[in-house]
């Protein structure tokens, strides 16, 4: 699993719409130059918002494409991070091809779903997991990303991770 695809106008509202003009620069190449700094800034603030333990973490940005480096010990952790970084509004893509993990605990690989509209965690834990009381399971699998259970949108690509036997 390398290359996640998110809705580019979904998402939290890390990047303004009018950074170019905020910038103050006289030249156009300038200013795109500075804000393509501050997104990259931006992201870089989230991902270690997270506090998750990662290896020479470097992030690009091009265009509406993110891409992340480094090594990471959880293969939750690496999902969550990939999660948070794209559902900014205005990603598009997440490139994890070369954030790789050497876990230190065996974990299930997780699936991921886009929540359409309609769509609420006990809908989509019944869909997954035959009971819409398990939605705690999912909502706990996407935090820090999700703050309650109430507040999903359609184009959120949330992480469902397997039931435990």
């Amino acid at each position: 699993m390398g290359l996640f695809s998110f809705l580019k106008k979904a998402g939290s509202k890390l990047f303004s719409k009018n950074e170019k003009d905020r910038v103050g620069t006289t030249t156009d190449g300038i200013k795109e130059e500075v804000a393509q700094a501050q997104k990259v800034s931006l992201l870089k603030s989230v991902a270690a918002s997270l506090n998750y333990e990662i290896e020479d973490f470097e992030l690009e940005l091009d265009d509406d494409k993110v891409i992340l480096y480094g090594k990471m010990f959880s293969k939750t952790e690496r999902e969550k991070l990939i999660l948070t970084v794209g559902n900014v509004a205005g990603i598009a893509t997440v490139d994890a091809t070369n954030l790789t993990v050497e876990a230190r605990v065996e974990e299930p690989e997780a699936q991921f779903y886009t929540v359409q509209k309609g769509d609420y965690l006990s809908k989509i834990a019944k869909n997954f997991y035959g009971d819409p009381m398990k939605y705690p399971i999912i909502f706990e699998a996407n935090k820090p990303m999700l703050k309650d259970p109430d507040l999903i949108y359609p184009g959120q690509v949330l992480r469902i991770p397997p039931l435990q036997a």
